[in-house]
């Protein structure tokens, strides 16, 4: 069986070593039309920052390890275009100019999506720049170092908003923040969260402005000087838009069924509209498993949750997508926090109406540990379903990473747990750790007791 994988990023790899799993004899080729494979977009910050030292180890893979293991890795090498009746791909070598086609008995797409920029006066400018892929952290990272940066502006405050605007005020920038949404990370956490983070930032020397529109980029000599909005001109020698992704399917386009986003349709095993041929990652819709409608969720582990789940059906064993919570996670300056499924604020975008939640500010650990020697305050929020008590999702933040709490409320969503599932779970007890009740068992014993008031 000949396999072609497109695509190098999370899902792609994912495709690529769960075929090698599920059949270690069929031919895999894996086409990235970069000249790098696997770069891993979300551990960027770790190398702005200089967590990480070298760009090149921020990946999956690299092309002598997958060729290693029998797979054909082919770097700076388009697919034109696919002829589903002959089962065949048309390549472009981007590098020396040759073409040529491929047969395939299995089809896997990875193709992703790329950022989305603003279709604004002065969008040709220099100096605005994404924050995706290797080549944007290589020109990121120059920025940070050049001398002549004073003044940073960031458009919108999702996570790579946040990453950017941290990474660039570490480095002694000054940074603006950006979001058309009211609230700093609005659309991941509530508004007891956010009223923090922001503070924490404005600590920080980063400016947040919510509701804005951006309305003109100005130049000067050709490169980006300020940045035009309905709530007033800002100082920019250095643009970063992260105003989200389009999915990158315009290869696809009049071939495959697309959603009104062109995203493409896939069905539970990621298979498309034309037999043999899946689709996984951010240009797909996953199943939500709070609602058990789809959504839209760029995350890396759902995207690699899709490519083992079409490479084993392309190899012809039936696996079907879990259903996911949205589950992430995020280091801000002093604070860590996490979220997973439905928030109380931003319910309605789900699907969801009339659920309630239960907010628990506690330490960590009982209170004769000292701040010092490692306590600290810990804000909890779980929101439940009211008429049987499902938990439908949970947020969590302090300055002590407890972050791991939000995977067992990401497991009670899709186990379609409920608060009294949750009230009295055993959790281990050991004053360094914990509490004796953890604090999922507070939030949740509350939650009962309003249910039943």
């Amino acid at each position: 069986m000949k396999v072609i994988v497109v695509g190098s990023s999370h899902g792609g790899y994912e495709a690529v070593r769960g075929m090698l799993l599920e059949n270690p004899d069929a031919e895999i080729q894996w086409y990235e039309r970069g000249n790098f494979i696997s770069f891993l977009s979300c551990g960027m910050e770790l190398y702005l920052e200089g967590t990480v030292k070298d760009v090149n180890t921020v990946a999956y893979e690299t092309v002598d390890n997958a060729e290693k293991d029998g797979v054909h890795v082919f770097v700076q090498q388009e697919i034109a275009s696919i002829d589903e009746k002959n089962k065949s791909v048309h390549v472009k070598n981007l590098a020396d100019g040759s073409e040529r086609d491929e047969s395939y008995d299995k089809l896997i797409l990875a193709i992703g999506a790329t950022p989305r920029r603003l279709d604004v006066p002065g969008k040709d400018l220099e100096n605005l720049y994404a924050m995706r892929g290797r080549d944007w952290a290589i020109k990121l990272k120059q920025k940070m170092v050049d001398p002549d940066l004073k003044h940073v502006f960031v458009i919108g405050s999702g996570y790579i908003g946040i990453e950017a605007a941290e990474a660039f005020a570490k480095a002694g920038k000054e940074v603006t923040i950006v979001d058309h949404n009211p609230r700093l990370l609005g659309n991941y956490l509530d508004s007891e969260f956010t009223e923090k983070l922001t503070q924490e930032f404005k600590e920080n020397g980063v400016n947040f402005v919510g509701s804005v529109n951006v309305a003109e980029f100005v130049g000067k000599d050709g490169k980006v000087s300020d940045v035009k909005t309905d709530q007033g001109t800002f100082d920019a020698e250095l643009v970063v838009e992260t105003a989200g992704v389009i999915p990158n399917t315009s290869l696809v386009d009049g071939l495959l069924d697309l959603d009104e986003r062109g995203r493409i349709k896939t069905d539970e095993h990621q298979e498309t509209s034309v037999k043999d041929i899946y689709a996984v990652g951010d240009a797909t819709k996953v199943p939500y498993a709070p609602t058990g409608e789809l959504s839209s969720i760029a995350l890396a582990s759902n995207a690699r949750r899709q490519g083992r789940t079409a490479a084993a059906n392309a190899a012809g064993r039936e696996l079907k997508m879990t259903a996911v919570s949205g589950s992430s996670a995020l280091s801000v300056f002093n604070y860590h926090f996490a979220s997973t499924g439905v928030k109380q604020d931003t319910q309605e975008k789900c699907g969801v109406k009339g659920a309630e939640s239960v907010l628990i500010e506690d330490w960590a650990v009982p209170p004769f540990v000292s701040e010092e020697a490692g306590n600290a305050k810990v804000y909890f929020k779980i929101t439940f379903d009211p008429t049987d008590g499902r938990i439908l999702g949970g947020q969590i933040m302090s300055t002590r990473d407890v972050t791991a709490n939000i995977n067992t409320i990401s497991f009670a969503i899709q186990q379609h747990a409920t608060v009294y599932d949750l009230a009295y779970a055993d959790f281990f007890f050991q004053p360094g750790f914990d509490r004796p009740w953890n604090i999922m068992n507070e939030a949740a014993q509350a939650a009962v007791r309003k249910i039943n008031k």
